[in-house]
């Protein structure tokens, strides 16, 4: 077949460098002219195949790419919503963390004084027990009842009456050392926990409290009221039951009001 041109290097000028070829008249008489008919209808169809495949692959690409992006945009959303929920999550936790700490500080406070109550008195004790059996260490209850406190109640009324009583915690919770513990054991009747401290040491406290007590003053007056308070103080006795002691400083305090009040005695 003649043709001189150059061979197109791309497949749109091959293409059409072909047609030349076969529609030139002087390759009419060539025997290769069928055969390259042949093989250009067959690159056609190949084509046209080809083409079909692509668009088909384009469409299901298209469709995998539009169900891909909807699945990434639920999947965000239901990331952000999760980290919402979380964050909700969290916040309540903390809120019910503190809320359970205010309850149990609450459990653990007498609400009219703000002293510990009763039952943190005696969790204290269980634990000085424990360590004074473990580590042979001492420690010393005190058992404080304010004398003739109804008389203030009497004079003054209950609602005042109050707000001395809470005078009379401030007064001994300030002259405390920092790892003792007062309590409002009830009513107008208080108790003091001293670890590592013998009796001299202990009594000396407790003279300095009764000292702190006679200085109390009204708030609405200033009158200074001269509190006087009668005081049974005992020391723990190596492996007794806690209870023994408090039994005891109770039992002191019973005999330093018989005994005139405004007095410490030792059990």
């Amino acid at each position: 077949m003649s043709n001189h041109q150059p061979i197109p290097e791309d497949d749109a000028g091959q293409d059409a460098w072909l047609e030349t070829l076969i529609v030139d008249p002087a390759n009419s008489n060539n025997p290769l002219l069928p055969a390259l008919q042949l093989l250009c209808r067959r690159d056609r169809e190949h084509k046209k195949r080809l083409n079909r495949l692509l668009r088909i692959s384009d469409g299901y690409y298209a469709l995998a790419r539009a169900e891909t992006d909807s699945l990434l945009k639920h999947s965000n959303q239901q990331i952000r919503r999760l980290e919402k929920i979380s964050r909700i999550s969290d916040r309540y936790q903390q809120s019910l963390l503190e809320w359970n700490e205010q309850l149990r500080r609450a459990a653990l406070r007498d609400p009219l004084t703000g002293l510990a109550n009763r039952r943190m008195m005696i969790e204290r004790i269980e634990e000085e027990q424990e360590r004074a059996r473990r580590r042979h260490t001492d420690f010393t209850l005190a058992m404080l009842d304010v004398d003739y406190f109804k008389q203030i109640n009497d004079t003054y009324g209950h609602e005042l009456g109050d707000r001395v009583l809470c005078s009379i915690a401030d007064a001994i919770n300030s002259n405390l050392r920092n790892y003792d513990l007062g309590a409002r054991w009830g009513g107008e009747e208080f108790m003091i926990l001293l670890p590592h401290t013998g009796l001299t040491e202990a009594r000396d406290i407790c003279a300095r409290v009764q000292k702190a007590l006679a200085g109390v003053k009204l708030a609405q007056t200033g009158q200074t009221l001269n509190i006087t308070a009668s005081i049974g103080l005992t020391p723990y006795r190596g492996q007794e039951e806690y209870t023994q002691t408090i039994d005891r400083a109770d039992k002191a305090l019973l005999r330093a009001k018989r005994e005139g009040r405004d007095r410490i005695e030792v059990a």
